[in-house]
């Protein structure tokens, strides 16, 4: 049993020898015409751009997009909120659902606002609504808290 194992061992030094001395030998240089240098550019492009959050608030104000008059807030809450807040995703409160709403509407309308304009856990600054001036978020939630008691 003893030469098993003298021989087993032996022959795995001899394989990590072989292999090891076939990584070490000099390195051919390769070169690539201008269609194979396009193409491998082409497949490490990225594939999108990353964006952090305090980029978007700093280079992104709050604008009035509507010239002066606040928009509806049913129709802000279609548009931004209502992916969420409809179907509770990421722990959202659902509109219409008082149970989901008292414990926030416990805190406070000022704590509602700040945290949705701020953002909180899951739910981004804005809502992502990053055309909406602070009176119109701040109007979105009265209407979902109102619709939601």
């Amino acid at each position: 049993m003893g030469k098993v194992i003298k021989t087993g061992l032996s022959a795995t030094a001899v394989a990590l020898l072989l292999t090891l001395g076939a990584c070490s030998g000099e390195q051919e240089e390769v070169t690539l015409t201008p269609a194979q240098q396009e193409a491998v550019a082409e497949r490490l492009k990225p594939e999108g751009e990353v964006t952090l959050e305090s980029d978007v608030v700093a280079t992104a104000p709050a604008i009035d997009a509507t010239g002066g008059e606040p928009r509806d807030p049913e129709e802000i809450y279609n548009k931004a909120c209502v992916t969420c807040h409809a179907v509770g995703v990421a722990g959202a409160p659902k509109i219409g659902v008082a149970a989901d709403w008292e414990p926030r509407i416990a805190q406070g309308m000022d704590v509602l606002y700040t945290h949705s304009l701020e953002g909180l856990r899951g739910m981004p600054p804005r809502g992502l609504c990053m055309d909406c001036t602070d009176d119109e978020i701040k109007s979105t939630v009265d209407y979902m808290v109102k619709s939601s008691q």
